[in-house]
């Protein structure tokens, strides 16, 4: 390696490695050691003061570069004057510039942006949070979630957390690049375009707000964007199946055809399966989902995917299912998806607190995590962990959490590359795969997947305890298996 090389990387290493130091230091410590910490620095003391050495060994740098980098990183986080600045992390509120495009209160609507000049990568994330389908629950959410319709109380700030952490070790892969929070204050599943009326009181402008964002940021930078990464969680993760072309589109049609969208989805694939029992419709909760957007979509005036409502003409709510509407999406999309998600439970009326589930409610989970297999066998880039949970990409954990021994961040990686390597006539990576599914059979049948409390004692629970806690009857499900009840204890221990 020549020396313009070394000092390439030595300028590089320091910048980084300096940057991610000192953010460790302002955020009060919220992960304060990496996860896999470079050899302690060695100590000398002169004049009676305690001094840093870093020594480093520039003797066969080609054939042990890590050990290298290791060296240099160590260096910049004691060279790097952090004690002497305060690094902002924070994404910062902007409002739309166009004020006739509002949350449902009629409140100007906005976006938290985090600028990272010389990247030219944008990760725009759309904010989850159920939705509402007449006046009078939209009333009601109103009165208990206001933030969710309003953006009167939000903050001026937002720290990003995931994969919209300024952190490496937190977001390996994606930690430099533009980062974009939209607030969700639509309430339509991030699908409408009509203004405030007298009959509905409230505006329905999710779609809208999103076209709105881009237009914005296009004068802030995204115009020189190579990869734009549309995401989202829960009802966002729903918007970015319904939203992505629809960005792609717009910059397109705006002459940008040089900025590559793409689209991650994080608990938003949900089924329009039958109830395990049917309840008065009432709220987003307690109607069954095929019910709730059939309401809904009519009252947001909601906007789906073209070649969608073209497929499902006059039926067009079938495009807020993942599986239906996923067929006609042209852009590249990521989908993550628990197989056994807690909001698809919820709206499916299986309550996993109180008592142990009853064996027609275990066996509608079970069937449940087959169904959801099924709709995604034919997705070629996904992450579905058997796990209890909803939503994942903005957790610190979310690099914890593995599928067949590939974490979420390291698939996406491999997505990346992947769809690089497509657009250069190159054979796919080796070793890097991005169609992730656990094949086991039970909720939490997984070890890496996030902790679960007792709802009551806050205790954490194993996977036996909470199996148990829900009904599951080791004896009889060993007999189902055809095996010895000891054996089957011993691979739900470990995980098998």
């Amino acid at each position: 390696m020549g020396n313009e090389m070394i000092s390439s990387v030595l300028l590089l290493v320091l910048m980084q490695s300096a940057g991610a130091h000192c953010a460790r230091r302002f955020r009060g410590g919220r992960n304060p050691q990496p996860r896999r910490p470079p050899p302690p620095p060695t100590y000398r003391a002169e004049r009676g003061d305690t001094t840093e050495s870093f020594p480093l060994d520039f003797t066969a740098v080609e054939e042990n570069m890590d050990n290298f980098m290791t060296q240099v990183k160590n260096l910049a986080q004691s060279l790097y004057p952090c004690s002497a600045q305060k690094l902002d992390y924070d994404m910062k509120l902007n409002f739309l510039e166009n004020t006739s495009v509002t949350c449902n209160d009629g409140s100007p609507a906005g976006y938290y942006l985090k600028e990272s000049r010389g990247s030219r990568r944008w990760l725009i994330f759309l904010e989850g949070g159920w939705y509402c389908f007449n006046k009078e629950n939209c009333d009601s959410r109103y009165e208990t979630m206001r933030r969710l319709m309003s953006s009167s109380k939000w903050t001026q700030t937002k720290t990003g957390t995931g994969i919209l952490s300024p952190l490496p070790e937190e977001n390996p892969h994606w930690w430099n690049a533009n980062m974009v929070f939209i607030p969700y204050c639509s309430s339509d599943v991030w699908s409408g375009a009509t203004a405030k009326t007298e009959q509905s009181g409230y505006a329905f402008m999710g779609s809208l707000i999103i076209q709105e964002v881009v237009k914005d940021l296009l004068n802030k930078g995204l115009d020189n964007a190579k990869v734009l990464l549309l995401a989202g969680s829960s009802a966002g993760g729903t918007g970015v199946l319904l939203n992505v072309d629809r960005v792609a589109e717009l910059l397109e049609g705006l002459g940008y055809t040089g900025i590559h969208v793409r689209g991650l989805s994080d608990s938003g694939w949900f089924l329009d399966n039958k109830q395990y029992h049917c309840t008065d419709c009432v709220d987003a909760v307690s109607c069954a989902p095929t019910e709730t957007i059939k309401r809904g979509i009519k009252y947001w005036g909601g906007v789906v995917p073209e070649r969608c409502r073209q497929t499902h003409e006059g039926e067009e709510w079938n495009c807020f299912f993942g599986y239906r509407v996923f067929p006609s999406i042209k852009s590249p999309v990521f989908v993550v998806q628990w197989l056994f998600d807690e909001a698809q439970l919820t709206v499916d009326n299986i309550q996993l607190t109180g008592q142990p589930v009853q064996e027609g409610q275990w066996r509608y989970i079970q069937n449940l995590g087959i169904e959801l297999r099924n709709t995604l066998k034919d997705v070629p880039a996904m992450f579905a962990p058997a796990c209890l949970s909803h939503e994942v990409i903005t957790r610190n954990y979310w690099i914890d959490v593995q599928v067949k021994g590939t974490s979420l961040p390291r698939a996406l990686h491999c997505w990346d590359r992947s769809l690089h390597d497509n657009r250069n006539n190159k054979a796919p990576p080796k070793g890097c795969p991005v169609h992730l599914i656990d094949s086991c059979p039970w909720p939490h049948c997984n070890p890496t997947c996030p902790t679960i409390r007792d709802q009551f004692t806050g205790q954490e629970m194993n996977v036996i305890q909470f199996l148990m806690h829900m009904g599951f009857d080791v004896q009889k499900m060993a007999q189902q298996q055809g095996m010895d009840p000891s054996k089957l204890l011993g691979m739900l221990s470990s995980g098998s």
